[in-house]
């Protein structure tokens, strides 16, 4: 068996059964993703990524014992090698807001295009971040005047070069190392380069910090 033939695990974590059940059906399309674990709050979220250890814990944000943040925070802690993905609806902008100071790896909306959730966790679990885009525009609207903070990020884009700048589009836009690489006709290895100079010019910690640049200067589409 190859590396490429090894499922992606998921955690599920939501408290409605039915919103559990839909994903489920929809992570169940694609035969890459297995759901390992489901939990029905925050506590039994962690309690199962510490038994099954998947790839991606997808968790609702708004949880009884334990919300998503918090067992987020357990998890990068206890299991650092699961990667965690936030499920928001718009109703939870404060809580996106905190988020994005946590380190989590992407952000979905729970109504949203089906393929992004798709996305979504394959560009986690292969090491990347996700970022739907209505969520990256709100969070960008909630962080500020969103006309102050353009000329900002534009600035802070200027000192980036042509190949930098077009890659940092593409996180923008949601897409993996690897799709990154292909999208370039570059190396995974080239693209992970250019990344940690993008991430020490634009002083941020993580993939989804330079996204939410990325729209606000524009790069992202």
């Amino acid at each position: 068996m190859t590396a490429d033939d090894v499922p992606v695990t998921v955690l599920l974590a939501d408290d409605e059964a039915m919103v559990r059940a839909g994903v489920r059906a929809i992570l169940a399309a694609d035969p890459g993703i297995e759901v390992v674990a489901e939990a029905g709050d925050g506590r039994a979220a962690v309690e199962l990524t510490r038994a099954h250890r998947p790839r991606v814990a997808l968790l609702d944000i708004r949880m009884p014992k334990l919300d998503g943040l918090a067992a987020a925070a357990e998890i990068r802690r206890l299991v650092p090698a699961t990667a965690t993905v936030m499920l928001t609806t718009f109703g939870e902008d404060e809580y996106v807001a905190r988020a994005l100071g946590h380190g989590a790896s992407g952000f979905l909306l729970k109504a949203g295009d089906p393929r992004e959730l798709l996305a979504g966790v394959r560009a986690v679990a292969e090491g990347g971040a996700y970022l739907s885009p209505p969520v990256a525009r709100r969070v960008i609207e909630l962080n500020g005047d969103r006309m102050a903070r353009v000329p900002a990020a534009r600035d802070r884009t200027a000192g980036l070069t042509d190949r930098e700048r077009e890659v940092l589009g593409l996180v923008g836009a949601g897409l993996s190392n690897a799709e990154i690489a292909r999208r370039l006709f570059l190396t995974e290895g080239t693209v992970k380069g250019y990344l940690t100079s993008i991430f020490t010019r634009l002083d941020v910690r993580n993939r989804v910090q330079a996204a939410i640049i990325a729209y606000e200067a524009g790069l992202a589409g």
